[in-house]
């Protein structure tokens, strides 16, 4: 996601990473209990994934979470309106991109003056899953995330 904001940033597209909370706390990212360990949660993850994108921090509760969906890695595009134009469920780099490309060349279709009628899509993507990557960021919480996720029967 740092390439595609950098590749995106020259036309006038934004990004930011709204930290929530810890999917799979463990003993070494336990769940979260004040701002100031959020802070720090999020500050570790900056320098682990190396994102230079803004990191906004969630209300301890959750209230921006909770709002936009409560899955863990979802991406959401806004226009400049603040209208949702896409939401996904899971953040896939390939579908971010291909949804910017649209939203981009629609954007430069109404500058040409086309007449443009908005419509609704529903698709199935997919993304890669990498069991054992996933594993080595459970183990970086702590053998609790690891236990209690393998626990859980995914």
């Amino acid at each position: 996601m740092n390439h595609m904001a950098e590749k995106y940033a020259g036309q006038d597209v934004g990004s930011v990473f709204i930290y929530t909370h810890e999917a799979h706390p463990g003993e070494h990212y336990p769940h979260l209990t004040s701002m100031e360990q959020k802070h720090q949660h999020a500050a570790a993850l900056r320098e682990l994934i190396g994102d230079a994108r803004p990191i906004y921090l969630d209300a301890l509760d959750g209230a921006c979470h909770r709002a936009y969906g409560c899955m863990p890695n979802m991406t959401w595009i806004f226009a400049r309106s603040g209208i949702p134009v896409y939401k996904s469920e899971w953040t896939d780099h390939r579908s971010v991109a291909n949804a910017l490309d649209y939203f981009l060349d629609v954007k430069q279709r109404r500058r040409n003056r086309h007449k443009l009628a908005p419509f609704k899509v529903e698709r199935l993507d997919y993304r890669d899953s990498d069991r054992e990557r996933f594993f080595e960021g459970l183990a970086r919480s702590g053998p609790k995330a690891v236990r209690e996720f393998e626990e859980s029967g995914f």
